[in-house]
């Protein structure tokens, strides 16, 4: 048998990578829906994993700009500027995939999950409190 065993209209025609990469756009989408215009030169980006791995776990102290859970980063801000080419950059945030999946239980911790590190990355891009990205984040 050729071709894909599951028929595209049904939910595990994807892969897991796309799923979460639909849940992203998801939870980013009443963010950049209500910042529109604050946030227009922003990109949102998936990473499988963190490319830095730390040598010693207990002493790693992130940036501001990175959000952790423990010595693994789960997201970070990576602010506009020029790459190596000299072209210009636009900010991005970028979530790593594979640490937010092994820490979200199931699809609703995930879904809380990539909204609370969104509001957390996009606070920290305004420059103000995530409580004023998300109000109901105050309710906590």
């Amino acid at each position: 048998m050729r071709g894909p065993l599951l028929p595209p209209t049904v939910p595990g025609w994807r892969s897991r990578a796309e799923r979460f990469d639909m849940a992203v756009l998801e939870a980013y989408e009443p963010i950049e829906r209500r910042w529109h215009e604050r946030v227009s030169t922003l990109d949102v980006a998936v990473d499988e994993i963190p490319r830095i791995a730390p040598k010693d776990p207990d002493s790693v102290q992130w940036p501001a700009e990175v959000v952790a859970d423990g010595p693994i980063a789960l997201a970070r801000l990576i602010p506009a500027g020029v790459d190596v080419r000299g072209d210009s950059t636009r900010a991005r945030i970028v979530l790593f995939r594979k640490p937010i999946e092994r820490r979200a239980k199931d699809t609703d911790e995930l879904t809380e999950l990539l909204h609370e590190l969104l509001v957390a990355q996009v606070a920290t891009y305004l420059g103000v409190e995530p409580s004023v990205i998300d109000p109901t984040l105050d309710d906590d």
